[in-house]
């Protein structure tokens, strides 16, 4: 078996095409809907008023192509995230944003794992300029997978009422799982992008889907969540 670090270092990321495009994402979209469909069967609706949502980790690092780190379905769910990002900004709820990173001496069981990191204050560290974050808006850096793990995100969202967490960004089998996975276990409804996260490949954006669905998350549609935040009709 070759280690984690020898698999990055074996095939760059150039060498494999994306999964997924710009273009091919409604098609690619509908028939992954399909295929958790049996799991996707919660009546959960996005309660507006008590919703955020959280860009996971869309930075340089993980969305250049040329980079090691490259999350292939990332590029293609960027504008999704974008419109994400403007409905949530319209209907003025929270938007929180996570930056994976380290500062050197913080890596623990990671180093070794992956052949490259994310250093704090890098140009890769960034978000990516399609998704900036507003000055009033949190970006939340971490350390680890998920989230909440050694942050505030939780105190962020209790203090201001949030019950309904609206997840998208990448890597979907990784830091997306993890952190949704943490929310549902501290009792916040959750709501995963399935057109709107990426990963490596398609397998693993599938089987975390279809993991999501079945134990913690309601897998929805970048329209699906567009809709939940509209107003009633005559109000």
């Amino acid at each position: 078996m070759i280690p984690s670090r020898e698999l990055c270092r074996v095939r760059k990321p150039s060498d494999t095409p994306p999964y997924v495009t710009i273009d091919t994402l409604p098609d690619k979209a509908r028939a992954w809907s399909e295929q958790i469909a049996k799991y996707n069967r919660h009546t959960l609706k996005l309660v507006a008023e008590r919703a955020a949502l959280l860009v996971v980790d869309m930075q340089r690092f993980f969305l250049d192509p040329d980079g090691i780190a490259f999350s292939r379905g990332g590029p293609a769910v960027v504008p999704n995230c974008r419109r994400l990002l403007d409905a949530f900004r319209a209907a003025r709820r929270p938007v929180l944003f996570t930056a994976y990173c380290h500062r050197g001496d913080d890596l623990g069981i990671l180093e070794g794992w992956w052949a490259a990191v994310c250093r704090e204050g890098s140009a890769e560290a960034e978000i990516t300029p399609d998704l900036l974050p507003l000055p009033t808006e949190r970006v939340i850096v971490k350390r680890r997978y998920s989230a909440f793990y050694g942050t505030d995100l939780e105190v962020t969202l209790r203090d201001q009422g949030i019950t309904d967490l609206v997840v998208c960004g990448v890597n979907t089998n990784v830091c997306v799982e993890s952190t949704v996975r943490d929310a549902f276990s501290r009792d916040f409804r959750c709501f995963t992008l399935l057109d709107a996260t990426g990963t490596v490949d398609e397998p693993l954006h599938l089987a975390s889907l279809r993991n999501l669905a079945f134990g913690c998350s309601y897998v929805v549609a970048t329209d699906d969540v567009i809709r939940w935040l509209q107003p009633p009709a005559g109000a």
